[in-house]
């Protein structure tokens, strides 16, 4: 390609450099590497940050649960018949990873100075335990036994800082019933903290058993099931074709499911998360409009250092379409520059932040205690493209300079 070779000749030429104006060219690469710096880490912040608060969300919650639709209007928890055939169908399910069980019930921890109310859940024997094992900081997991109860628990160190406690402590703890007040002396097994801390202050991880023990429910009987999926992207999709699936159905106790997703059970949260995604394109737009504005002042400076050579070309009987090719080419070449070093010192402090932390936060407001990152190939690579095309495209108006310059001046301008 004709307009192709020329700019490639004009950014490579040595003895063509030193004419053109180093400061514009300069300018013009370093504000495209500096808005491409800021929109990578500013997309890798906010999908790490949404995708950090929402592994702990489902963490605690899982994506999907089956429950009481009694329970949704009472702070207590009722029960559910979970049946080997339920579980069988969500077995069945090529979408579903696993389904468990899970019962709760709220209560109180009471010390010598203090007291804190919390949910106790107990959790049975195929409970996937690595979200917990990835954050516990002292002991382990409590024995999740189905048939016999261990009186072992697991909390936070938020709450154990809250109630002065620490591992291998007894605690007293009090559930309501109808006949009055029932105590129980549980020992801590293991202290764990996620930073997340509306939970962290709030729940005991324990055996199922001992749970169902206080709640007086039947063998088959439980709070519910948490379903994990294996698309997140499909979790609407799901949680309908569950809904459908369980419509208007009772277990054999009478009692109604109701199916919902981590997304409903926390609109709050999701919709706080949902407001990062508008700040992401406000500021991407921004740099956009800077970077762009820098390469159209690099092109017009090299469009007017270039006159003679266009009012040649011109002379020559080269069209103004193919001498702005050659201009936008050149441009292009600047633009990949900048991406280039873009690129780099983004990835740079992408993985000197995720490996080192040197940017805290506060676990109380942003439930992480530091900046988190998160880069994927798919993102960047399209990042990376729009900022290209954008960026010719911007180009395009500039360009029609070329079509200005008469050939006979040009060739008489210095």
């Amino acid at each position: 390609m004709f307009e192709f070779q020329i700019a490639k000749r004009l950014y490579s030429d040595r003895k063509e450099k030193k004419r053109i104006s180093k400061p514009a060219v300069f300018i013009a690469v370093l504000g495209i590497a500096i808005g491409f710096i800021v929109m990578m880490v500013t997309v890798a912040v906010v999908v790490g940050f949404k995708g950090e608060i929402r592994s702990k969300a489902v963490g605690f919650n899982s994506d999907i649960q089956v429950s009481n639709y009694n329970t949704v209007a009472a702070y207590e928890s009722h029960p559910i018949a979970v049946s080997d055939s339920l579980r069988e169908i969500l077995d069945s399910n090529p979408e579903i990873l696993k389904n468990q069980r899970y019962s709760t019930k709220a209560g109180l921890i009471k010390t010598d100075d203090n007291f804190q109310g919390m949910i106790l859940k107990g959790v049975g024997q195929e409970y996937d335990t690595s979200f917990f094992s990835k954050y516990i900081v002292d002991g382990r997991l409590p024995a999740f036994n189905d048939s016999t109860s261990t009186n072992e628990v697991m909390l936070s160190a938020t709450m154990a800082e809250l109630l002065d406690l620490k591992l291998n402590d007894r605690i007293y703890t009090y559930f309501t019933e109808d006949e009055g007040i029932k105590a129980r002396r549980l020992e801590i097994v293991g202290i764990y903290q996620t930073n997340f801390y509306e939970y962290d202050k709030l729940y005991l991880l324990t055996d199922i058993n001992l749970v169902n023990r206080l709640n007086k429910w039947g063998k088959d009987q439980y709070t519910g099931l948490e379903i994990g999926i294996a698309n997140y992207d499909k979790l609407t999709e799901i949680t309908e074709d569950l809904g459908d699936l369980l419509y208007d159905t009772e277990d054999p106790y009478g009692e109604p499911y109701i199916v919902s997703n981590i997304e409903q059970l926390n609109p709050q949260l999701f919709g706080w998360l949902a407001l990062l995604d508008l700040n992401v394109w406000v500021i991407l737009g921004l740099m956009m409009a800077i970077s762009g504005f820098t390469v159209i002042s690099g092109l017009l400076i090299l469009i007017l250092e270039h006159t003679q050579m266009i009012g040649l070309f011109k002379g020559l009987g080269a069209t103004n379409l193919s001498i702005r090719k050659i201009f936008i080419w050149l441009a292009v070449f600047l633009i990949g520059k900048g991406l280039f070093w873009g690129n780099l010192i983004g990835l740079s402090l992408c993985f000197i932040q995720s490996k080192f932390s040197l940017i805290p936060l506060d676990p109380k407001v942003y439930h992480v205690s530091a900046i988190p990152v998160s880069v994927s190939f798919w993102w960047m690579a399209l990042l990376n493209l729009g900022v290209i095309i954008i960026s010719v495209l911007i180009l395009v108006g500039p360009s029609y300079l070329v079509s200005k310059i008469n050939p006979a001046t040009s060739m008489r301008y210095e």
